[in-house]
Formats: structure tokens, C-alpha cells, sequence
């Protein structure tokens, strides 16, 4: 009933009402009107070009190839080579002479010469394939089974064994680099014995004073003292042990 009641219009209905939008009315469920009217089917849309060539009969039963014409002499390019030649044995040497030469000159290139562009193809195999080559299908089954993570995998095993072996052959082949603290270990450095600092005055005077009960336990004593220097602190070595 809404339907029907908003739809009715009262009075005479014109054609010329259904191309005026202001009076057209919206139809429920419908879309708007444009209020234009179309022409009939009889009516071709576009540019309607007539066949001159025969058409498709004409393509199918005859052959047309277009013969390569020769180019003309403004479509060659200069022979600049020749002309710089001929211009140098006649005598013209500057480069304003060579350019009246030039324009006075004109020679083109030859048909046959090869640094101009051919208008003919290019001659190529019969069994050429023109165009990019074809994608490589996708091999969803090695997909499917983690192909390529276990090629992966195997990959990287063999890059850790060969670091390995890398590892091993420098072990063999390189020295063994020691430290101080290794080397004394091994061998102690004789150390230089430096006399103590005296007073001129007094370098003639003998000692007066000797604790050792004789010779021989005093040479041992100093033995053990020069032995033990490196690895006593202070100025005359003669303080605490620095290693244990």
C-alpha cells in the first residue's frame, strides 16, 4: 500500500516528466532515474568504420608483404670518415674549412655500410623462440616434504665440520704462544748483579763487619737472594714474595 500510494500521480503523465529529475519521483527499492532517454537498439554506439580491404576473405586468401624500399640519400647518414679524408688531402685543415667542405661535400653513407640502421630484419634461425623463457614450475612436492629445510640443514652441518677441520689444522700447523709467566716457570733469566751505591769517600774502606760464619755461607745465601729477585718487591728485592 506505501508503495503503490507513494508511486501514484494524479492528472496527466507526460513523457517529458520522466526527463526532468526535479519532478521524477524515487521508486522504493529502485535506483533514481537519470532522466535521460537512450536511443534505440537500432542505434550503433562509436565510430562505424566500413571494410575496404575485403575483410576477413580478403586477409585469408591473399598474402601482402611490403617490399624494403631503398632508403633515400637524406635518411643516410654523413660519411664523416670519408669526408675528413678528402678534406685533408685537398688541404682544408681548420675546422671552419672542413665544415664549408662539409656543406659543399655531401656524402652520404652507402647502402652496404654497416654503421647505419638496417630497415630489413635481421636474419635469425628458424627455430628462434621469441620472447622471455617460460617460469620453472614449482616443486610443491619437494615443498611438502621440507626438502629444501633439510638441504638447509645439511648445509650448515658441513660448513661446522669443515670449521672444524680448519680449527684442528691450525692447531697442528701454528706455534703454541707462551707468556712471562710461563716461561719463568720453565727458565729463570740470570739476573745481573749490581753493586750497592756507596759514598766515595769511603769506596777504599773494607768491611769490618761480617755475620756469615764463613765464605762458602755466603755465597749460598747470595745465590738464594739473586734466585729469588724476580719475584720480590721493592728497590733492592728484598721485600714480599709477588707469586706464590
Amino acid at each position: 500500500m506505501y508503495r503503490t500510494a507513494w508511486a501514484e500521480r494524479l492528472g496527466v503523465v507526460r513523457e517529458s516528466m520522466l526527463q526532468n529529475h526535479l519532478i521524477a519521483k524515487p521508486e522504493l527499492g529502485k535506483p533514481r532515474r537519470s532522466c535521460y532517454t537512450l536511443p534505440g537498439y537500432d542505434f550503433n554506439y562509436g565510430l562505424y568504420l566500413r571494410g575496404t580491404d575485403g575483410g576477413v576473405p580478403e586477409a585469408i586468401g591473399h598474402w601482402h608483404s611490403i617490399k624494403p624500399r631503398a632508403p633515400s640519400a637524406k635518411e643516410r647518414g654523413y660519411d664523416y670518415k670519408t669526408m675528413n679524408c678528402k678534406a685533408i688531402k685537398d688541404g682544408y685543415v681548420t675546422a671552419h674549412e672542413q665544415n664549408l667542405y662539409r656543406k659543399l661535400k655531401d656524402i652520404r653513407l652507402s647502402d652496404n655500410d654497416e654503421r647505419r640502421f638496417k630497415r630489413t630484419p635481421p636474419k635469425v634461425p628458424a627455430d628462434m623462440t621469441y620472447g622471455k623463457p617460460a617460469r620453472p614450475s614449482t616443486p610443491f612436492f619437494d615443498l611438502l616434504q621440507h626438502k629444501y629445510q633439510e638441504m638447509w640443514i645439511e648445509q650448515q652441518r658441513a660448513n661446522i665440520r669443515a670449521q672444524k677441520e680448519e680449527k684442528k689444522q691450525k692447531k697442528r700447523r701454528g706455534k703454541v704462544y707462551e707468556t712471562y709467566t710461563t716461561l719463568l716457570r720453565k727458565f729463570q733469566p740470570p739476573m745481573k748483579p749490581e753493586s750497592l751505591w756507596h759514598i766515595p769517600h769511603f769506596q777504599k774502606v773494607s768491611s769490618h763487619l761480617c755475620t756469615f760464619p764463613n765464605p762458602d755461607a755466603r755465597e749460598r745465601a747470595l745465590e738464594v737472594f739473586r734466585s729469588e729477585i724476580p719475584v720480590r718487591t721493592g728497590p733492592l728485592a728484598m721485600g714480599i714474595y709477588t707469586a706464590a
